[in-house]
C-alpha cells in the first residue's frame, strides 16, 4: 500500500511537474517565436534583456524541472515494474516524448533569437544613427539657407550704383563658391535618406518630407543663383554706363556751369560808361558773347541729353530713383536749365540796355562835339584878350589915358562875347545832366573857361583901377611917364609869375634901378625898413602900386634928407668922435617912416 501511495504521489507529481513545464514552454514558445521589434529600438532592448533574464533565470529552472521530469518517469516505470504493475502512462500529451517534442521547439525557436535581436538592434542603432546624422546635418544645412532665399531674391542693386554693384557680384560670386561647396552636404542628406528608406526606418515620412524641402530649396537657391548673377551682371552693365554718364555730365556741366554764372554776372552787369568808346567796346563784346550761345546751345543740349539718357536707363531698368543724383557733382540738371534760361532771357534785355545806353552815348558824343567846337573857339579868345590885358598892364607902350581906354574897349568886347559862354554854360548843364564829366576834345573845360571869364573881367577891372592910380600919382607926385614906364620895366623884369616882388626880388630890383641898400646886417635892415612901407600886411609879395608908392616918395624926399645929412656934417666938422650919434641912419629913419 505504502509503495502504491508512493507512485500514486509519484504520478501526480509527474503530471504537476509535466503540466508547469508544459505550460512554461507554451508561454515562451510565442514570444521566441515573434521575430518583430515593431522597429522599436527600446523594445528591441527590452525585449533583448527580457531573452537575457529567460537565458539567465527563467530556462535554467526548467532545464533541472525536465531533468527531475525524466528521472521521475523512468523511476516511476522502474517502480511499477518491479511490482508487476502496469506501466504508467501519463495522460495525453504529458508523454516524455511531448515534452521532449515540445523541449525540442523550444530550442528550436531559440536557436538565432538573440543574433537576430543583436542583428535588430544594430539595425535600429545604425537607423537611429543615420536619422540622427540626418537631422544634424539638415539642421546645419537649413541653417546655413536661412535667408538665402530672401536675399538672392533680394532686389537689393536697384538702389546701387557701380562700385557697390560690383562689390554684390564679388559677394555673389563667393556665396556661388559656397553653394557650390554646400552640394556635398545635400547631396550626403540625400543619400541618407535613401539608406534611411532601404532600411525601413519607421518614421521615414518626415525625413522624406525633409529631404524633399531641402532639395526643393536647393534647386530653388541653384535657380535663384543663376537669376541673381544674371541680374547683377545686366545691373553691372546698366551701372557703368550710368557711370560713364554721370562722368560725361559732371565733366561738360562744370566748365558750362561756370560759363553760364560768368555769363550772368556779365548781363546782370550794370552798364556804366562814359565814353563812346566804353560802349562800343561793350556792344562789341556782347556780340561777340552772342556769337558763342550757337555753340552754349548744343553743349546744353548735350548735358540734356544725357540728362534724358540717365532718367531712361534708371526708368527702364526700375532702378531707384536715387540714382538720378551724380556722385561726381553737386551740379542738378535742373538748376543748369535754370541759368540757361536765365541768360536766353538776360539777353535780349542786355540788348536793349546796351542800345539805350548807345544811344545816350551818340548824343553825349554829340554833346562833346557841339561844346569842344565852341570851347575851342572861346578858349583862345579868352586867352587872347587876357594877354592883351596883360600887356597893357606891363605898361610902356603909350599915354596911360589911352590904355585904359582900350582896356574899357576890351571889356566891351568881352560883354558883347558873353552870350557865347552862356551858350557854352547851356550845353554845359546838359552834359552835367548826363552825367559828361570829361570831354578830351577839348582841352577848355567849362570851369578854366569860367575862370578864364573871371580872370579876364578881374584883369581889365584891376588893370584900369591900377592905371587910374597911377594917374592920379602921377598928377599928385609930378612924376613923368617916363618914370614910371621905367619903374614899370624894371618891376616886370624881376616879377618872373606876376605875382608881386618878393623881398629878394624886391631887393635885386631896387638895386637894379640905383638904389642904394647897404651891405651885410645894415642892408638887411634897410630892407626890412623898407618892406614894412611896401608890405605893410607881410603878404610877402609887393604889388606895383606899393612899389610905385614906394619910389615916388623916395624920389620926393631924397633932395630934403640929402640936406639934412648935409647940415649935420657941417655942424660935426665931418668928425665922428667916440659915442657920438649916427645922425645919417637918424635923418634916413625920420624920413622914411612918416
Amino acid at each position: 500500500l505504502k509503495v502504491n501511495q508512493e507512485n500514486e504521489k509519484m504520478m501526480q507529481d509527474y503530471e504537476h511537474l509535466a503540466s508547469d513545464l508544459l505550460a512554461w514552454i507554451n508561454r515562451w514558445m510565442p514570444w521566441l517565436a515573434n521575430r518583430t521589434t515593431d522597429d522599436n529600438l527600446a523594445m528591441a532592448q527590452k525585449k533583448l534583456d527580457d531573452y537575457r533574464n529567460y537565458r539567465r533565470h527563467e530556462k535554467p529552472p526548467r532545464i533541472e524541472d525536465k531533468g527531475r521530469l525524466e528521472t521521475l518517469f523512468n523511476t516511476l516505470q522502474t517502480r511499477l515494474r518491479l511490482s508487476n504493475r502496469p506501466a504508467f502512462l501519463p495522460r495525453e500529451g504529458h508523454l516524455v516524448k511531448d515534452i521532449n517534442n515540445a523541449w525540442k521547439n523550444l530550442e528550436d525557436s531559440e536557436k538565432g533569437f538573440e543574433e537576430w535581436l543583436l542583428s535588430e538592434i544594430m539595425r535600429l542603432e545604425r537607423l537611429e544613427h543615420l536619422a540622427e546624422k540626418f537631422r544634424r546635418k539638415c539642421a546645419l544645412h537649413e541653417e546655413w539657407s536661412h535667408g538665402k532665399e530672401d536675399a538672392l531674391c533680394s532686389q537689393d542693386w536697384k538702389s546701387c550704383g557701380l562700385y557697390k554693384i560690383k562689390a554684390l557680384r564679388k559677394r555673389h560670386e563667393a556665396f556661388e563658391s559656397d553653394l557650390g561647396a554646400h552640394q556635398d552636404r545635400v547631396e550626403q542628406i540625400a543619400l541618407i535618406a535613401r539608406e534611411l528608406n532601404n532600411l525601413r526606418y519607421p518614421d521615414i515620412g518626415p525625413i522624406n518630407a525633409r529631404c524633399q524641402n531641402i532639395c526643393s530649396q536647393w534647386d530653388r537657391l541653384g535657380q535663384l543663383a543663376t537669376q541673381r548673377r544674371t541680374a547683377l551682371e545686366e545691373a553691372e552693365r546698366v551701372a557703368e554706363r550710368l557711370d560713364t554718364l554721370y562722368l560725361d555730365f559732371a565733366k561738360r556741366a562744370a566748365p558750362f556751369n561756370n560759363w553760364l554764372d560768368g555769363a550772368r554776372e556779365d548781363l546782370a552787369d550794370l552798364v556804366i560808361v562814359h565814353e563812346m568808346r566804353e560802349i562800343q567796346e561793350l556792344c562789341s563784346a556782347h556780340d561777340q558773347f552772342k556769337s558763342t550761345l550757337g555753340d552754349a546751345d548744343k553743349e546744353f543740349s548735350s548735358i540734356s541729353a544725357i540728362e534724358l539718357e540717365i532718367e531712361r536707363l534708371v526708368e527702364a531698368h526700375g532702378l531707384d530713383r536715387e540714382l538720378l543724383r551724380n556722385p561726381y557733382t553737386d551740379l542738378a540738371a535742373a538748376d543748369i536749365r535754370r541759368k540757361w534760361g536765365e541768360v536766353q532771357q538776360a539777353v535780349p534785355r542786355r540788348d536793349g540796355q546796351l542800345q539805350s545806353e548807345l544811344r545816350r552815348q551818340q548824343n553825349n558824343e554829340r554833346l562833346r562835339t557841339v561844346f569842344a567846337e565852341k570851347a575851342n573857339t572861346v578858349g583862345p579868345w579868352l586867352e587872347n584878350e587876357l594877354e592883351k590885358v596883360l600887356a597893357i598892364g606891363l605898361g610902356g607902350r603909350g599915354r596911360l589915358e589911352d590904355a585904359i581906354h582900350q582896356l574899357r574897349g576890351i571889356h566891351q568886347d568881352a560883354v558883347n562875347y558873353k552870350p557865347n559862354l552862356d551858350e557854352l554854360e547851356r550845353i554845359h548843364q546838359e552834359m552835367q545832366e548826363n552825367f559828361v564829366f570829361e570831354n578830351r576834345k577839348s582841352r577848355y573845360s567849362m570851369e578854366s573857361l569860367r575862370v578864364g571869364w573871371e580872370s579876364l573881367i578881374t584883369s581889365i577891372n584891376r588893370t584900369i583901377n591900377e592905371l587910374e592910380n597911377q594917374i592920379l600919382m602921377r598928377d599928385s607926385k609930378g612924376i613923368s611917364e617916363e618914370q614910371i614906364n621905367e619903374y614899370r620895366a624894371s618891376f616886370n623884369h624881376f616879377d618872373k609869375d606876376r605875382q608881386g616882388l618878393d623881398p629878394e626880388q624886391l631887393r635885386a630890383c631896387l638895386i637894379s634901378i640905383g638904389y642904394n641898400i647897404r651891405s651885410g646886417r645894415e642892408g638887411d635892415s634897410d630892407l626890412h625898413r623898407i618892406l614894412s612901407h611896401v608890405d605893410p600886411n607881410r603878404m610877402g609879395r609887393v604889388p606895383f602900386d606899393a612899389f610905385l608908392d614906394f619910389m615916388t616918395a623916395e624920389t620926393a624926399d631924397s633932395d630934403t634928407v640929402e640936406q639934412m645929412i648935409d647940415s649935420f656934417r657941417i655942424l660935426a666938422a665931418g668928425k665922428a668922435p667916440p659915442g657920438s650919434f649916427d645922425y645919417v641912419t637918424f635923418s634916413r629913419s625920420l624920413y622914411f617912416s612918416q
